[in-house]
């Protein structure tokens, strides 16, 4: 059976590139700071690296699943085969790959299937084909997407009140304006550069916690949260 998710969830979306300063690989720097992360109360990991062999993927996925056992749930975006070599408790699937129908096909019930979403009418179809738990966005302005649009919380109030899939929002959430998002109607928080953009990803991810009011469980619990 797939894992349960907390009731309340705040993820750190992997992205190396922030740790690419054309000198050392970056994947340890971003591992030390996955591992800040969850030890802060992070209770779900998103690796998301486009571009990156799956030899090297799968690497780096074992590595976040050692992080992450029994901490926090652990999920691949896109790639259902690396899910399921390394271990992990879920795919994140955006909104132009395969259904989430057709990952569950392939993955039974052993994986929380994800659907990346862009309106009410994304999260409907994708709560009609099954998805696990949503993440929304792109809520507000962000490096990751530069020059995209931003809708603000509103999307996640139209979400939120159009289906009962658990949603995140994703896209420029900081521990400024993180309470706003779970006010709108989220289950959690997406982010990238609020924790691994930072000298210290441990305080990062609590000061997240704090504000989104998810307190920290002991290590070894983390996913109960």
């Amino acid at each position: 059976m797939a894992a349960a998710l907390p009731d309340k969830i705040l993820c750190v979306v992997t992205d190396r590139t922030i740790f690419d300063t054309g000198g050392a690989p970056p994947e340890p720097r971003l591992i030390d700071a996955v591992r800040g992360a969850v030890s802060g109360g992070a209770n779900m990991v998103q690796l998301r690296e486009r571009g990156l062999a799956g030899r090297d993927l799968l690497s780096l996925a074992l590595e976040l699943r050692r992080i992450t056992q029994d901490r926090a749930l652990f999920v691949v975006n896109e790639r259902v085969d690396i899910a399921i070599a390394a271990g992990a408790d879920g795919v994140q699937l955006g909104e132009q790959s395969m259904s989430v129908s057709a990952a569950k096909y392939v993955c039974g019930d052993h994986l929380l299937i994800g659907r990346s979403v862009h309106d009410m009418y994304g999260a409907q179809d994708a709560e009609r084909d099954g998805a696990d738990f949503l993440i929304a966005g792109t809520i507000f302005a962000s490096k990751s997407h530069p020059g995209m649009g931003s809708a603000g919380t509103a999307l996640i109030s139209e979400i939120s009140g159009s289906v009962s899939t658990p949603t995140l929002g994703i896209g420029g959430i900081t521990a400024s304006n993180a309470a706003g998002v779970i006010a709108a109607g989220a289950a959690g928080i997406a982010v990238i550069g609020a924790m691994l953009d930072t000298s210290n990803s441990r305080e990062a991810a609590e000061a997240l916690a704090a504000e989104i009011g998810l307190s920290v469980a002991p290590v070894g619990d983390r996913t109960n949260r």
